[in-house]
């Protein structure tokens, strides 16, 4: 799995967050005929809160990033992206799992939205997400606090 570790964002961390989103998310939003090179950025420096992200380091380098953002009902799971040569190593579902425990720990509600035909959907079924709604883009999932511990 490697040497890893997660520290809070800071506005410094937006453009490398921004370019990984562009990577990760390329041939999905092609494939769903939604790619925009600059909106897939803007996006994210839009809605980019380092109060909420943590930044994926891995062997001290940048490597990723995951927010928790509080909501009325839930915390929403957004911005987690992976270097994609990282992507399948165990890394993700460490990460994964760290907020899911705090999450089980507070009693809190997750949501968040995957879009469709993404590989990461499988990862979020294994952990307890289901669907929700889902739209021709997105589907939306939920997982409700867990009793037992994340299965690493």
């Amino acid at each position: 799995m490697g040497d890893w570790d997660i520290r809070l964002a800071s506005m410094a961390d937006v453009e490398p967050v921004a370019e990984l989103r562009a990577r990760v998310l390329r041939a999905d939003l092609e494939r769903l005929g939604r790619y925009d090179e600059h909106r897939v950025r803007q996006r994210l420096r839009d809605g980019f809160t380092p109060a909420h992200t943590w930044v994926i380091e891995v062997g001290g380098l940048f490597a990723g990033c995951v927010s928790l953002r509080p909501a009325e009902d839930a915390h929403w799971l957004e911005h987690f992206y992976l270097a994609p040569h990282l992507q399948g190593s165990g890394i993700g579902t460490a990460v994964l799992c760290e907020l899911l425990e705090r999450c089980d720990r507070e009693g809190t509600l997750i949501r968040l939205n995957v879009l469709q035909g993404s590989r990461a959907r499988r990862l979020y079924e294994r952990h307890g997400f289901t669907r929700e709604t889902e739209d021709p883009v997105d589907v939306f999932m939920v997982r409700e606090p867990a009793l037992v511990v994340c299965d690493k």
